[in-house]
């Protein structure tokens, strides 16, 4: 009886939980200032980072189609951003989510174990630490286990210690009303704490946290130590979206005099801002630009670090490039055109003395990505270390201070954030395709109705545009279907910018009252047809025809 009692006596699995997720809040707020002034890991991040990584690769897709497709059905904005916050929240859930099996596990333990609650929880807290230390430890502390494992294991241990305190207090089940009342009134004022203390610690961060910088990140090319002449291909326009201007820009009576695009056909060339963000962080890796080294290791005869100015020592090249992710859906708006600047890779591997046996360079990302880029793609001119972006060094988010860049395959194939290069004797691992995404990720016809611009109506026509793509072998012409008619051929705004962009197309359409189907097909350089069946992105890449449904 004296046992029944005694458990009677003891908080209740519900309220350990509750009050795990509580108290998660503020704490998850004090990790977010630590992070802002001192670099210090914030972990409901690299909780979401770390199972990101480890989950099945059907898993890990299964919830970017999900995440995808709700941004899509609920017209919740730009896909990258919309994406990367939610991956965010469910970050923050996670870490939550945590707290509340923490005060579940303590409210357990005090059922079964004598002694102070403080002192349970702390056990239950250093238990919570050490998984959260191996997940730290794999990833890689930003500050290095010296410094953040203390503060981490000071505030796990003491959220259990607090944990244990609280259920302590609020375990002798309620007998009269007011005791009811008093317990509910503890719980407010820890909802309401909790979340008070989240959200000023927040605010501050915002205010004032400064983390580490990424110095040299955005600046005009010229201003990362001598200038170099990044000349755009001949015959090109100068950028027609609001970035830095590129050197020596030529607008040819050949480019004036092309078709306009129709009103509301995406930018020719898109702004930085603008250019889609996806990796595989919940935040994009910031790096210090003037310590930055880019690490040689494998088969080479005359290995070496290599600085941004040793990079931008070697001749320069600019190039106007549309990269697109493999994530893309059918009409998706992962998909980009801007002029990247670096160097030729294949001129840097002569110089470090390539060896003849080497097969591949493995590339590796400060994010934790890795690929393999085959010999073809190696000794191709177009393949590029990329530190520049429509004339200012690589934004954080685009992989600042360096890129690759490799002609006709996917965004999946092209670590950023690189720091590391290895030659190697054989074919090499790739982080996606381990994951049972496509070994080859080369670009389908893809294209796309942007605008029909119903509020533009001239001598009785409507214009319809878009863009169409296939990777680095050219557009050769763009059709359009209304309803179930003839497929009718667009006008193409050509030349583009270059062999490895988008073009824009166009077509006038007498207008008819109603509500009308258009649908685009493409056919590529090759003279290949644009694939009509329907397929999900995973693993090859999305195909099948865009349409879009109007009424006029």
């Amino acid at each position: 009886m004296e046992d029944v009692e005694k458990l009677m006596r003891r908080p209740s699995l519900i309220l350990g939980a509750l009050l795990g997720g509580l108290t998660g809040l503020p704490l998850v707020a004090i990790l977010f200032l630590g992070e802002q002034f001192a670099d210090l890991p914030f972990v409901p991040f690299d909780l979401f980072d770390w199972l990101a990584r480890v989950l099945p690769g059907d898993v890990v897709t299964l919830g970017i189609d999900t995440v995808v497709q709700t941004i899509s059905v609920l017209n919740l904005g730009p896909t990258d951003t919309t994406a990367k916050l939610i991956e965010q929240f469910m970050g923050i859930g996670v870490m939550l989510g945590g707290g509340a099996l923490l005060g579940a596990g303590i409210a357990w333990a005090l059922r079964r174990i004598e002694g102070p609650g403080w002192r349970v929880g702390a056990v239950g807290g250093l238990v919570a630490f050490l998984l959260v230390g191996v997940v730290e430890l794999d990833l890689g502390v930003a500050s290095g286990p010296g410094l953040a494992l203390p503060w981490l294991a000071f505030l796990i241990v003491g959220w259990g210690a607090l944990l244990g305190n609280l259920l302590d207090a609020q375990a002798p089940p309620p007998v009269t009303d007011e005791a009811r009342a008093d317990r509910r009134a503890a719980l407010v004022k820890i909802a309401g704490g909790s979340a008070a203390v989240a959200l000023g610690a927040w605010g501050l961060g915002r205010l004032l946290g400064t983390g580490q910088g990424a110095t040299g990140a955005g600046q005009p090319l010229t201003d990362l130590a001598t200038p170099v002449e990044t000349p755009l291909p001949p015959g090109s326009p100068a950028p027609s979206s609001p970035v830095a201007p590129l050197p020596q820009a030529m607008a040819t009576a050949t480019m004036r005099d092309r078709v306009e695009p129709a009103p509301g056909t995406r930018l020719e060339l898109t702004p930085n801002e603008d250019f889609y963000r996806i990796d595989i962080n919940t935040r994009p890796v910031v790096i210090d630009g003037a310590s930055w080294v880019l690490e040689v290791d494998g088969l080479f005869e005359n290995p070496r670090p290599l600085t941004l100015l040793d990079l931008r020592a070697y001749p320069a090249v600019t190039q106007a490039i549309t990269l697109s992710c493999i994530s893309n859906r059918v009409g998706g708006d992962l998909i980009g055109t801007s002029y990247w600047t670096g160097v030729r890779l294949r001129d840097v591997l002569k110089d470090l003395g390539l060896r003849p046996e080497a097969e591949a360079l493995f590339v590796e990302g400060a994010d934790g990505f890795y690929e393999s880029v085959a010999m073809e793609d190696l000794m191709d001119p177009r393949t590029l270390l990329v530190y520049g972006m429509n004339g200012e060094t690589l934004p954080v988010r685009n992989g600042f201070p360096l890129r690759i860049y490799i002609p006709n395959r996917y965004g999946m194939k092209q670590p950023k954030w690189i720091t590391r290069i290895e030659a190697i004797d054989r074919e090499g691992p790739g982080y996606w395709v381990e994951r049972g995404w496509s070994t080859e990720a080369r670009p389908h016809v893809v294209s796309v109705t942007d605008t029909v611009a119903k509020d533009h109506v001239v001598d009785g026509k409507v214009p319809v545009g878009g863009i169409a793509w296939a990777g680095d072998r050219g557009i050769q012409k763009v059709e359009l279907q209304v309803d179930d008619g003839e497929w009718e051929e667009a006008i193409l705004r050509t030349p583009p910018l270059s062999s490895l962009t988008w073009v824009q197309w166009r077509y006038d359409w007498p207008v008819v009252p109603g509500r009308h189907t258009f649908r685009v097909r493409a056919t590529d350089g090759t003279g290949a047809l644009q694939i009509e069946e329907k397929r999900d992105v995973r693993p090859d890449g999305a195909t099948g025809y865009h349409s879009v449904t109007v009424v006029i």
